[in-house]
């Protein structure tokens, strides 16, 4: 199959001549809103340009990642299952990227490749909009995979009292744990790793939280990480419960509503992550002429 196939995709560089071409590119691909996105941030700047999406087989990243560059592409976002793909194919990596282990936005320049991550900085700049302090906050993670990952640098930079990493086993966690032991020490952040079930014990775990984010990808299947009992022991009716699945109320938010606390999905991370792209892209002296939160605000409409 040709990685490029503009009759499914309409991506093709090839196709729009005079016009940066962009993509997003995952599997599967076709509920994104990336497209919907970029198209309004690309109007509020007045930015000529084209973004679709791409949809390579699993093993065929790299592949149709070189066709979309050598064919004339700009940049391109990447989504599961793709982002150490996109960390193995750039030739460099900013400093987030290198810290979060995975890239999520590539862009060519100079002939080069570069990536980066903005999950992060996209899931912290959704929180203070939403008004979560995380500043002297005490943080849960819920997770230890690549999506925890791309997060906990930006999170420690915002000086949280405590991040608490917590996964279904210790040794991803602990693993993360040693991986940003000197960010956090530098920012006197208190990281420490759990297991899920460590959750549901009052000795272990003595304090609620004030931002449980999960990470898991549990809400994709009508799952929560969290037990009936780890509920009852971190959520205060002042806690926020954070979901990084967007589209829907998942059973983790259903969890943190009963116990009186507030739930946001995942959607302004969406945004906010796209718009950190679109200034790489097109150049940071675009930010005073996009509105992130104007955009959400249509999506949520």
């Amino acid at each position: 199959m040709n990685p490029l196939n503009p009759a499914d995709l309409h991506t093709d560089p090839s196709l729009f001549v005079g016009t940066d071409v962009y993509a997003v590119t995952g599997n599967p691909i076709s509920h994104t809103k990336s497209p919907d996105i970029h198209r309004r941030f690309a109007e509020q700047a007045k930015q000529k340009m084209h973004y679709g999406r791409l949809q390579p087989d699993i093993n065929a990243f790299a592949v149709a990642a070189k066709s979309f560059f050598d064919a004339g592409g700009k940049g391109m976002n990447v989504t599961v299952p793709f982002k150490l793909d996109a960390q193995a194919f750039a030739d460099v990596l900013t400093s987030r990227a290198q810290l979060a282990g995975a890239v999520n936005t590539l862009w060519i320049k100079d002939s080069k490749i570069y990536g980066d991550n903005t999950d992060g900085a996209g899931l912290v700049r959704d929180l203070l909009a939403q008004g979560i302090a995380l500043h002297q906050s005490r943080i849960l993670l819920l997770g230890a995979g690549g999506a925890a990952r791309g997060v906990i640098g930006p999170l420690l930079q915002q000086s949280p009292k405590c991040l608490v990493i917590a996964n279904r086993s210790n040794a991803k966690a602990d693993e993360l744990v040693k991986l940003f032991a000197d960010l956090a020490a530098s920012q006197e952040v208190a990281l420490e790793a759990r297991t899920l079930l460590e959750l549901e014990n009052a000795t272990t775990t003595p304090y609620p939280f004030d931002l449980i984010i999960n990470a898991t990808a549990a809400g994709l299947i009508d799952e929560s990480p969290l037990s009936a009992q780890a509920v009852a022991n971190i959520f205060v009716p002042s806690s926020f419960a954070y979901d990084m699945v967007y589209g829907k109320s998942t059973a983790f938010m259903q969890q943190a509503l009963q116990k009186g606390a507030r739930v946001s999905d995942g959607l302004g991370m969406l945004v906010e992550q796209a718009a950190d792209a679109f200034l790489l892209w097109r150049g940071e002296q675009l930010a005073t002429a996009i509105d992130p939160r104007a955009v959400l605000a249509k999506l949520r409409s």
